[in-house]
């Protein structure tokens, strides 16, 4: 049974704990052909890209760099798969570095780097930072962490660095556990393979921290059964990485009565949630998500940013061919600290435009969110505008590989994003951004 606002209002399917809705629900489905071409909002309609890479609307412009197998020392080249990323001040007025994860096991173009900057020797995976100027130039690049497994996602801290994320609960081949979350130090002063494991070993996607609390917030992007939506509490609320190191309390999310996320079907509903300790956050004989009997769960929780004060995460799709409740092509949630609640910000029906929203960033224009697909059929940039309207930001010209790693300069003046694959390659894209529709 779906949970419908009506459903909500005459004290459905929603369970036991207390619910509020809020927020316009009028256009956030896509139901304008407009909407949809990105003409009745965002910034117009996408123009063709004389080189088949990158369509972007009328005054935009890209710069790609970075590309997968560029060499960037001797024997050391750019390693693939590119995917999440989050940007930081450079060493100069103007600059910007960026530190980007390599979603690969053991296949792929290796990431290779010092012994003390490889975790496990035997796997692919691993980051690189680069830092470019206003115009979005490559000055530098080199591989910051090298050894670790399927890094998908991640998120920035309000410390300065990158948490980068293990999508795996092991590889073939490996020599040391994977399924943990690493921290690297955009700077170059402070990197270690070490993991952080209060935040527990599972099939990470995604992290958000809240900057007043250190809170941290983690997707998980796994199967039988659906993954989990956490929180990592440390016991201290101060001292950044050093806080994490001491560890703290990992926790599920569970709303009563909602065992699937994909029940929810109207934006505007808020559910309250409790939180739920985790057993055994390191998984040593069953994975986290197999620790609990009945908790909520999500077929495809994917990107996760914190912003507005609260954490924006993702779900990618919900199939009911694959044991999901119920069947969309996407939803974008909220997660409310203060009210202990989440929102439904937005959801794709099957069959639209836009579809498979994964990695996401909180935009400073206009109160919306930038989403990259990684759906069927042609590729994505999604913008949303502050009433929750999807338009067309950008579209892959070149091949079908997802969107990953979307990102805005610290002063805003730049978006980042990644073609993950064939090649994998990083884009700078600048543009009147202030001239958003809607």
């Amino acid at each position: 049974m779906s949970v419908t606002r009506r459903g909500v209002v005459k004290g459905g399917a929603a369970g036991a704990l207390s619910i509020a809705l809020a927020g316009s629900l009028d256009g956030i489905f896509q139901t304008s052909a407009g909407a949809d071409a990105g003409e009745a909002y965002g910034y117009g309609p996408l123009n063709p890209d004389p080189k088949g890479v990158l369509d972007l609307p009328k005054g935009f412009h890209y710069k790609q760099l970075s590309v997968e197998g560029d060499p960037i020392s001797d024997g050391v080249v750019v390693p693939g798969h590119h995917d999440g990323m989050a940007t930081f001040p450079g060493s100069r007025h103007g600059r910007t570095r960026l530190v980007r994860n390599h979603e690969q096991g053991t296949n792929g173009t290796r990431a290779v780097a010092p012994a003390e900057l490889t975790y496990d020797p035997a796997v692919n995976g691993g980051t690189t930072t680069l830092e470019v100027d206003s115009r979005g130039n490559l000055l530098s690049q080199y591989v910051s962490l090298a050894g670790t497994a399927v890094n998908c996602a991640g998120g920035r801290t309000p410390w300065g660095t990158w948490l980068t994320c293990e999508e795996t609960e092991g590889v073939g081949g490996q020599t040391k556990s994977h399924g943990w979350v690493f921290e690297v130090d955009p700077d170059g002063r402070r990197t270690e393979p070490v993991p952080l494991t209060g935040l527990g070993r599972f099939a990470h996607e995604a992290v958000a921290v809240d900057p007043h609390t250190l809170t941290a917030y983690l997707t998980e992007d796994a199967a039988r059964p659906f993954g989990l939506f956490y929180r990592f509490r440390p016991r201290a609320h101060h001292g950044g990485y050093h806080a994490y190191m001491r560890g703290g309390q990992l926790e599920a999310m569970n709303v009563r009565g909602v065992p699937d996320l994909s029940l929810v079907t109207e934006p505007g509903t808020r559910l309250r949630v409790e939180w739920l300790d985790v057993p055994d956050p390191s998984a040593k004989q069953t994975s986290v998500r197999k620790q609990f009997d009945t908790i909520t769960r999500s077929q495809k929780l994917e990107g996760c940013w914190w912003g507005h004060g609260k954490a924006y995460f993702v779900c990618s799709f919900s199939d009911t061919g694959d044991g999901a409740a119920a069947d969309h092509a996407g939803q974008v949630w909220t997660y409310d600290p203060r009210r202990n609640e989440i929102e439904l910000q937005l959801i794709f029906k099957p069959g639209g435009r836009f579809d498979g929203p994964d990695n996401i960033t909180v935009s400073p224009y206009g109160g919306g969110v930038i989403l990259a697909e990684d759906g069927d059929g042609e590729q994505y940039l999604v913008g949303t505008t502050r009433e929750n309207k999807p338009f067309a930001m950008a579209r892959n010209a070149l091949n079908g590989s997802e969107f990953t790693g979307v990102t805005f300069s610290p002063d805003g003046r730049v978006l980042f994003a990644n073609r993950q694959s064939d090649p994998g390659a990083t884009f700078a894209i600048t543009g009147p951004w202030h001239r958003l529709r809607g």
